[in-house]
């Protein structure tokens, strides 16, 4: 007698499991261009709060170009995740690796900007320091920074390459290191060498115990800041030549403009190229030794020619013991961030 075979139940088949699409150069760069697009628009705008261009209003032609840059990145991020959800790919995994975070600060910029407009009309204008620290300003440059490094994380997810990468590959990573440690600075132009009446100079005008404090500190927290920013990166990456020239050099510029003080900015762009210099000799990636000179010389030649300026054009009004003690105190600064860096896991990925 035949017998019927029992069914036997079928194994449902695995669901495909997608990732996020790789992200290409050409991604990266249209992502940077926009990133620039952003983060010179916040420039602008502070440079016409500086120079009286502001009237008590929100709606100014400086406010357009800074919130135009921040909803063009945000199209192009969203449209691009849009075009993945529509090819069947989770929303966690739509965009490349490193450009969550920016879609995320997309949404923090809209939510400040709004909260911005009303924050204006409610209590108007905020003038000198209080532009820096409104809140809905801070709200603005936190959505601001995630927005403008979605390249560097990109960057940062991939394998390090053993080979340098050159400019056409490792460009977006360095423009997006140089627009962060940009926001960092203008935040903080309150306590920049190049953004404090020169208070170090002979024609400072606060009591000699405030230009000392403030131009100290100014000196240490923007060591702290180019240490935080660039250690990282030399650490792991091959950085091209010139890198460094555009991270230092070009911040410089930026933070010139609010006071039109480009000769301290061009002594900058000097200390960046000497710093390209040193990179490409130490190589810091290759020992622990050559990563704390290169992370301890690296300040000391930014704050050195920042002094090196002031003495050539107003003088300096601080003792050598003053003046030489902080530029050698940066070097600490960059020693210490650099302690910090070897000591600490390697990182994890991030969305």
């Amino acid at each position: 007698m035949a017998s019927t075979p029992q069914s036997r139940p079928i194994a449902a088949a695995p669901a495909a499991t997608r990732t996020a699409p790789a992200a290409s150069l050409r991604f990266d760069w249209a992502a940077t261009a926009l990133a620039v697009w952003l983060i010179g628009g916040l420039y602008l705008d502070g440079w016409a709060h500086r120079h009286g261009r502001v009237d008590n209003t929100f709606f100014t032609p400086w406010h357009a170009v800074l919130y135009a840059g921040a909803t063009v990145l945000m199209l192009f991020l969203a449209l691009s995740q849009g075009r993945q959800l529509a090819r069947g790919d989770d929303w966690r995994h739509a965009l490349p690796p490193g450009y969550l975070l920016a879609l995320l600060g997309a949404g923090l910029f809209v939510l400040g900007g709004g909260l911005d407009l009303v924050w204006h009309q409610l209590f108007g204008v905020e003038v000198n320091l209080e532009a820096l620290l409104s809140p809905t300003h801070l709200l603005l440059a936190f959505g601001g920074s995630l927005m403008a490094t979605g390249p560097l994380r990109a960057a940062w997810q991939r394998p390090a390459a053993p080979a340098p990468g050159g400019w056409f590959t490792l460009g977006p990573l360095v423009v997006s290191a140089l627009l962060f440690l940009s926001v960092l600075t203008f935040f903080t132009t309150f306590v920049h060498p190049l953004d404090v009446d020169l208070a170090s100079a002979w024609e400072a005008e606060q009591p000699a115990w405030l230009s000392e404090s403030v131009g100290l500190a100014g000196l240490l927290l923007q060591a702290a800041f180019l240490a935080g920013v660039v250690l990282p990166l030399a650490r792991r990456f091959s950085l091209p030549f010139g890198a460094l020239t555009v991270i230092i050099g070009v911040n410089s510029l930026l933070m010139a403009v609010f006071q039109d003080r480009y000769g301290l900015a061009l002594a900058a762009v000097a200390a960046g190229l000497l710093a390209d210099v040193l990179y490409a000799r130490l190589r810091p990636a290759a020992g622990r030794a050559r990563f704390y000179v290169f992370a301890a010389t690296l300040p000391v030649l930014v704050s050195g020619s920042y002094f090196l300026a002031l003495a050539a054009s107003t003088g300096i009004a601080w003792t050598i013991h003053l003046w030489l003690g902080s530029i050698l105190l940066t070097g600490f600064v960059g020693l210490f961030i650099a302690l910090l860096l070897q000591s600490a896991a390697p990182p994890k990925a991030m969305s």
